[in-house]
């Protein structure tokens, strides 16, 4: 029980800092003009994608990286972010929560700048 626990909050930790770098990394794509296009994070229950295009729905599915996430983490609030071509700065501003449990709660917050913050 102690190491499932262990292994739970391990877990929760490696998937806030996967969305926090691949908010990053979307943005540094985004700034580069790589591919010439915009890019962006899609976070739904079960998996959070960096996906290149305008919007997740009209994105280039051959550039995805997907990472998932575990079943027992819920993920709440922002569900795509996308960043302006050269500025970077992102569509819209808030923060993804990931909760494990009462106990166990971690957030990305993304500012109208698009500080990236965990």
């Amino acid at each position: 029980p102690v190491y499932a626990s262990f292994q739970t909050r391990n877990d929760l930790d490696l998937t806030t800092q996967s969305i926090a770098d691949m908010l990053r990394r979307a943005q540094t794509y985004t700034r580069g003009v790589s591919g010439d296009s915009q890019w962006g994070v899609a976070v739904s229950s079960g998996a959070a994608t960096l996906f290149k295009g305008a919007t997740y729905a009209t994105r280039v599915a051959g550039f995805d990286e997907t990472t998932n996430i575990s079943p027992a983490i819920a993920t709440t609030g922002l569900t795509e972010v996308t960043f302006a071509k050269l500025t970077g700065t992102p569509s819209t501003a808030g923060s993804i929560t990931l909760t494990l449990n009462a106990n166990n709660v971690r957030t990305v917050t993304i500012n109208g700048k698009g500080m990236v913050d965990y």
